[in-house]
């Protein structure tokens, strides 16, 4: 009698045991469907602007040497998400869509390029690229955003505070806020974004002008 009583509880309890075991590895496959889902996400358009900038036949040619330093801004600003600002108080981004590089790379990216395809400086590179630079260029991007300012299309609004300053002794020999705001054809994505596009561009000529004309000049010339 006692050993038939043993039998069935050790009977219930295998029965327990492989129930128990039957719902952890439920529970585990459960998991692991919702961290990866079959449902892919919601796709992303990525956007990646290349304005090509001539040089002005009025710069003038420098016989020095220039570091740019990486730009900052804001961390709101400076996102592979596309900023639209519907209107002055509410910033939002443009859903499926995004940007190849940030802000920040795309103008600094753009402005290398821009002076060395020049011809009119002997030497520009990025910050701890090793080159002995007479000048240093620094730059806060203040705006990189769809600002729709009342209007019914919005404008590819950048803002850029640019100051040149002397490598050596660390004065500020110039400084300048650069703003451009190019209307977009219409309220779609791919237009906004060839006016970025066109409003970049801009941005990048004044800026490399302005950093030749002012380093040129007699009140720019850098202490040795």
């Amino acid at each position: 009698m006692l050993r038939s009583s043993t039998s069935g509880i050790r009977r219930t309890l295998r029965v327990l045991r492989l129930g128990f075991g039957v719902a952890l590895v439920a529970l585990a496959c459960g998991c692991t469907s919702l961290l990866i889902s079959d449902k892919p996400r919601d796709p992303s358009t990525i956007y990646a602007p290349d304005p090509r900038v001539q040089a002005d036949p009025a710069w003038p040619t420098v016989p020095w040497q220039l570091m740019i330093a990486s730009p900052t801004a804001p961390r709101p600003i400076d996102s592979l998400r596309i900023a639209v600002r519907p209107s002055p108080n509410e910033m939002q981004i443009y859903k499926g869509a995004r940007w190849a590089k940030s802000p920040t790379t795309m103008l600094e990216d753009a402005l290398l390029r821009t002076l060395e395809d020049s011809g009119r400086i002997a030497a520009v590179a990025r910050q701890g690229s090793g080159i002995d630079p007479d000048y240093k260029l620094v730059l806060d991007l203040r705006r990189f955003e769809s600002d729709y300012a009342q209007a019914s299309v919005p404008a590819a609004t950048i803002e850029v505070s640019a100051k040149l300053m002397d490598a050596r002794s660390q004065k500020v020999v110039a400084s300048r806020t650069f703003l451009e705001a190019t209307p977009a054809a219409s309220t779609g994505v791919p237009d906004v974004v060839a006016a970025f596009e066109q409003s970049l561009a801009s941005i990048t000529r004044g800026l490399a002008g302005w950093t030749l004309t002012n380093g040129a000049s007699p009140a720019g010339a850098p202490a040795r």
